[in-house]
């Protein structure tokens, strides 16, 4: 047989669910400030209300010792239980409701009391400091048990004392009066604790709802996997505020916008400038996948509102995604280049095979030697003109792709450019993608031209690139630095808009500039300015070949 399984233990502790946690609290608190209140109400009461009786026969007591006939009568009469002092001072007891009104001669003889056998005798208590004549009240014991007391000097018409009057509340009158006061006070202290947990419910109904009814666990769970989560993605994030204020960003986020943790409470603009990129984490540019340009770096950001009026952005870096698209478009330049060029290498073999056959053999080393040398100087010009080897493999690249496309692409002749650069590759991307969009917008017009002018001004670099396209118009001219702004259908494989301002950013951060304007004749020109782009003049290597034309820079 199976052992029986142990019975489950009751647990008791607080409720998991913070709606719960948080009423059970609140009714705690009221409850505890309810019985608290009570308790500091009723503390004072019974000292007040004890005060109170002592004042009322303390007034009863003067108002007693003001009659001059009681002390006419005190000095006149003998102390009787049916002598005018008692009938008189039964009167005021039974009028005010006094537990006895004592009148006492100088010696402390009574001379009315409530118990008429006891008129004659002496009083239970010090009647010293009423006969020295001043008044007294307190809270004591005498014959007729624990009273309220109130004791004034008698004076005859010369002003003379002549006895005290003891006036006496019955101190359960002032008990019953505090335990009548009990009820209505407990009324007072339910209805403020049923107000209270009335709110205390809707505080946690509001409570449960904007916590979605999780327990504190759960929550504490959530924050541990967020942090974890923010943390190990690889895609930034950055959370905004109903102000438009920072207040989150991630490691990626931190890595992709170049910002540390001060910018948290900040506005984009404070924290990343002015720029795109500001304006999409501001949402004053809307859509989806949004290119924006920080730094170097290529970036697709989303942004997305939250319920209480922030939002939240996403940003992914497409960077290297976008360089290895611009590689694919060359190399696919390349290929339709080289397919073009097999075709027309094959035209020529049947060309020459045709003129060996036809025995035309100086024909033949004629064709050749042209085929050959148009080739040939085609690279000696671009080489002539541009001595650093990367630049003149990419212009002579370009020119092959070019007439594929129907293009001619020709290097000006002011173009001097020595082999003295410090960054051939931001040259070789700034100079690869104009040529790019350059023979983009000339593809397909009559007499397409594409002109390429590199030169050296001391340390300076100037590229200018014309073409015989349309143009830009005046009002564009600005708008195609904007990421992601492209008057072009995108490939499937990458977006448009990003090649001229990586443009811009490169020649900015150079402290130099990427304009556009009117070309001579008609179409675009798209100027380049790169200080400090060069070494010294006298670092640079001697440029061998009697045929190659020095400019008036180089030879300074």
């Amino acid at each position: 047989m199976s052992p029986t399984p142990p019975a489950r233990r009751l647990r008791l502790g607080l409720p998991r669910r913070v709606f719960s946690q948080v009423l059970l609290m609140q009714l705690a608190i009221a409850a505890g400030v309810a019985v608290l209140a009570t308790g500091l109400f009723l503390a004072p009461l019974g000292d007040q209300l004890d005060d109170q009786a002592m004042r009322r026969a303390l007034a009863i007591a003067q108002t007693t010792a003001q009659q001059p006939q009681i002390a006419h009568d005190l000095r006149s009469t003998a102390p009787s239980p049916d002598g005018p002092v008692q009938q008189e001072a039964e009167r005021i007891r039974k009028a005010t409701g006094a537990e006895y009104v004592v009148v006492l001669d100088r010696r402390g003889v009574r001379w009315s009391h409530t118990d008429p056998r006891r008129i004659g005798g002496l009083v239970s208590t010090d009647p010293g400091e009423a006969l020295a004549g001043r008044e007294v009240m307190e809270i004591d014991d005498g014959t007729l048990g624990r009273s309220a007391r109130g004791k004034v000097p008698l004076r005859d018409d010369d002003g003379e004392i002549v006895g005290a009057v003891s006036v006496g509340i019955s101190y359960d009158s002032v008990r019953a009066r505090l335990i009548h006061a009990i009820p209505g006070l407990f009324a007072y202290a339910g209805g403020a604790l049923a107000v209270g947990a009335l709110a205390a419910w809707l505080i946690s109904r509001r409570v449960q709802r904007q916590t979605r009814d999780l327990a504190f666990s759960d929550i504490s769970a959530l924050l541990a996997e967020r942090e974890a989560m923010l943390h190990g993605i690889r895609e930034g994030v950055v959370a905004l505020d109903r102000d438009g204020r920072i207040r989150l960003l991630n490691d990626e986020a931190q890595r992709l916008l170049g910002i540390g943790e001060k910018a948290v409470g900040r506005s984009p603009d404070q924290a990343l400038g002015e720029g795109r990129t500001a304006d999409v984490l501001a949402g004053r540019v809307t859509g989806t996948d949004l290119l924006t340009v920080r730094g170097q770096r290529v970036l697709v950001a989303n942004r997305m509102p939250t319920d209480d009026g922030g939002a939240v952005a996403t940003l992914r870096d497409r960077t290297e995604l976008d360089r290895l698209g611009r590689e694919l478009d060359s190399t696919r330049g390349l290929i339709d280049a080289l397919r073009a060029q097999d075709h027309e290498h094959a035209n020529r073999m049947h060309t020459l095979l045709g003129l060996l056959e036809l025995e035309m053999y100086d024909d033949a080393v004629e064709f050749v030697g042209e085929v050959v040398g148009e080739h040939r100087a085609t690279a000696e010009q671009v080489t002539e003109k541009v001595r650093d080897p990367l630049l003149a493999a990419l212009l002579v690249g370009k020119a092959t792709v070019a007439a594929e496309r129907s293009v001619a692409l020709r290097v000006s002749d002011r173009t001097r450019l020595p082999d003295r650069l410090i960054d051939p590759r931001g040259l070789v991307t700034v100079v690869g993608n104009l040529v790019d969009n350059a023979l983009d917008a000339v593809a397909g017009t009559p007499h397409a031209r594409v002109e390429v002018e590199l030169r050296a001004e001391g340390r300076t670099a100037v590229l200018v690139v014309r073409d015989t396209g349309p143009g830009i118009p005046r009002e564009h001219r600005e708008l195609i630095f904007t990421e992601g702004w492209s008057t072009k259908e995108p490939p499937a494989h990458r977006e448009r808009g990003i090649g001229l301002p990586l443009v811009r950013r490169l020649a900015e951060r150079q402290g130099g500039s990427a304009t556009v304007g009117e070309a001579r004749g008609g179409g675009a020109e798209f100027t380049v300015v790169l200080p400090e782009a060069l070494t010294e003049p006298d670092a640079e290597p001697a440029l061998t070949g009697a045929s190659a034309p020095r400019t008036a820079t180089e030879e300074a």
